[in-house]
């Protein structure tokens, strides 16, 4: 069975089985950019997307299955059509809440059927897991063929917390778009902030984010810089405003004016595009994440900053550590608007501590480029696609215990 969908019959497939635009999440976007890049790259790529509660009309031809969260039978079911297709590579994006069952537990019945190799791309390697979480992750490990982490520390956790194997696992950055070829100055003429000093955060807005600590600290910076202006850019995430509407971006406006400092922070409450965010980031001085999850072990958006060459302020989650260790950026302490202002104080008082910071950021930038990422991962599955599938009927020993397992309790 072909699922090339008119693409070149002269190009290696690869399925991946993630979340998928239209869906609004940060792992859809990757996805997207990971396999827009890997086709730059020679190969063709389609999709098994996931996380959805009844199927629809895709509107992206490269979509060929869409799991049903809780259907378990989908998982086996889009395991089979890619045995019988043409993919010489499955691959499986892992994240904590896309998959059905307990902590995603149905990802492990695809697992179980599918006959062709899987590279699995870990988001979430937790330091502190509870035990199912552990049993899943290492599980997955074990079955795959190879697996790719964006950070030196998930290697870590993975020999020490999970006991798993780390052989097969590779690190590849999180990729980021380039620049944009315009200068801040233009970038900030076209988004109404001439002669501002720009810091920023964006991505999908929710709790556990820290933007009211970045608010907290605004009244001791704008006192000294008062041309400052804080731009917290993107809409409220689509799943928390399903649940609470608007209540965390209200409370963040109130704190701004209860601080008096509602003049100097700017809400842009609108999913952005590619192209949104490359202006933005072009226009930003000092880009910040602010996160509360100390185990946060990727960030996309302080990729896509260091990548556009912004100096960076964050709290020391474990990815923002390991990032900006050498610099690019200075860490504040959790929770603690006092440490955020203070950090964004030194840089702005210190015009060569700004530079050597961006000068940093700048040279990471050329690593974190979807060329360079989408050539990292067409080697990788050129490398695991030359590997013979399992013979079908076959269950991968690591899935088989743990399903085993499962029905002995």
């Amino acid at each position: 069975m072909t699922l090339r969908n008119g693409l070149s019959k002269n190009r290696p497939q690869v399925a991946f089985v993630s979340t998928y635009p239209p869906t609004e999440c940060g792992l859809a976007t990757f996805t997207q950019d990971v396999l827009q890049a890997v086709e730059r790259h020679g190969w063709d790529g389609v999709v098994v997307s996931a996380d959805h509660e009844s199927r629809m009309e895709h509107p992206d031809p490269r979509v060929v299955y869409q799991l049903r969260r809780e259907e378990e039978s989908d998982y086996i079911e889009a395991a089979r059509l890619l045995n019988r297709s043409d993919v010489r590579v499955v691959s499986l994006q892992h994240e904590y809440g896309i998959f059905g069952g307990e902590m995603g537990a149905h990802v492990l019945r695809f697992l179980e059927h599918l006959r062709v190799p899987v590279v699995t791309t870990l988001h979430t390697v937790v330091p502190r897991p509870t035990e199912p979480m552990c049993a899943i992750l290492q599980a997955i490990v074990r079955a795959s063929d190879a697996v790719v982490v964006m950070a030196g520390a998930a290697v870590r956790l993975l020999e020490t917390v999970y006991n798993a194997p780390t052989h097969h696992v590779y690190v590849i950055p999180h990729g980021a778009p380039e620049p944009l070829p315009i200068s801040p100055q233009e970038a900030k003429a076209r988004i109404g902030m001439s002669g501002r000093m720009v810091v920023s955060t964006f991505g999908l807005v929710s709790r556990g984010k820290g933007i009211e600590d970045v608010i907290r600290a605004l009244p001791a910076v704008v006192e000294q810089f008062p041309n400052l202006v804080y731009m917290v850019l993107g809409e409220t995430h689509p799943k928390v405003r399903a649940k609470e509407g608007e209540a965390y971006r209200e409370f963040l406006m109130d704190e701004a004016a209860r601080l008096g400092v509602q003049e100097h922070v700017v809400f842009e409450n609108r999913y952005l595009t590619l192209e949104d965010i490359r202006l933005y980031l072009r226009a930003t001085d000092i880009y910040i994440t602010p996160y509360l999850n100390p185990d946060q072990i990727t960030s996309g958006t302080l990729a896509y900053a260091i990548a556009a060459g912004c100096v960076v302020i964050s709290t020391p989650y474990l990815y923002a550590r390991e990032v900006l260790a050498d610099g690019g950026g200075m860490l504040a302490q959790f929770q603690n608007p006092a440490s955020i202002a203070d950090a964004m104080l030194q840089l702005l008082s210190d015009p060569v501590l700004m530079r050597y910071h961006r000068l940093v950021a700048q040279r990471k930038a050329a690593g974190l480029s979807w060329h360079k990422v989408g050539q990292a991962y067409a080697r990788l599955f050129e490398r695991i696609g030359r590997e013979v599938a399992l013979p079908y009927g076959v269950v991968q020993p690591a899935v088989a215990s743990y399903l085993e397992s499962q029905r002995a309790g």
